[in-house]
């Protein structure tokens, strides 16, 4: 598997930090394949479309059957990065005494199983590349070491349980030269983030790709900020 550029597999990529990874990624040069559930609907996604290097796929990654599609449509790409940033936050419904477990279910499928199934589905097109580097959007809410506040069940269970997958995967892959990281974005001014969140998803993404471009295999099985700063699990 060769690729004239490099190629970056972003999930999530119809809004927020998803679009902006894809915009920016291609402003460099890259092949990017934009994948978010509805492309139908991605109207600012397919806006991006005029540019060659884009590739916009169909793929929920809380359905197997959809994974395995994206994999089979990639069977023969190499994927020097795969960005596993699709994520949901689970209502409101996450305090103590009130949780709605039907979406604390579907957030943890979404969150957790999701990324894993992507990455496991496309390991092999990862590690035929030059880059070899897969990286999980996770959040510092998700660091059970500056966990200081109650409240928010269903969000940062399943991103705790990202970054075990995280380093499970490092360990795992470490043996195909493949790089895993669990990387932070910031609080960003998102959909999910809202309007007075500290930073904009450009800035977000530039900081994040610097991040990106700097990792080592060293670096595997830990969690970074996107300012590039080590968090603590």
């Amino acid at each position: 598997m060769t690729n004239k550029r490099p190629c970056v597999v972003v999930t999530g990529a119809n809004r927020g930090i998803g679009l902006e990874l894809v915009s920016q990624y291609l402003a460099d040069g890259w092949q990017v394949y934009g994948c978010c559930r509805r492309p139908e609907s991605a109207t600012q996604l397919a806006g991006l479309a005029s540019n060659s290097a884009l590739s916009i796929h169909q793929l929920d990654v809380g359905n197997p059957d959809s994974v395995e599609k994206l994999a089979l449509a990639l069977s023969e790409q190499s994927i020097d990065l795969l960005i596993n940033n699709a994520g949901i936050y689970g209502g409101e419904r996450q305090s103590f005494g009130d949780i709605d477990y039907a979406q604390w279910a579907q957030v943890l499928e979404v969150n957790t199983l999701g990324p894993y199934r992507v990455s496991t589905a496309l390991a092999n097109q990862v590690g035929s590349s030059g880059r070899r580097l897969m990286v999980n959007v996770s959040s510092a809410m998700g660091s059970i070491e500056r966990y200081t506040t109650g409240g928010h069940y269903i969000y940062r269970s399943s991103k705790a349980a990202l970054n075990m997958v995280t380093v499970n995967l490092a360990h795992d892959l470490r043996s195909r030269g493949i790089t895993v990281l669990s990387v932070h974005p910031g609080w960003v001014r998102t959909d999910m983030g809202g309007s007075s969140a500290d930073i904009s998803t450009q800035t977000s993404v530039a900081g994040l790709r610097q991040l990106i471009r700097n990792a080592t295999i060293e670096d595997s099985g830990r969690f970074f900020s996107w300012d590039g700063s080590a968090l603590p699990w």
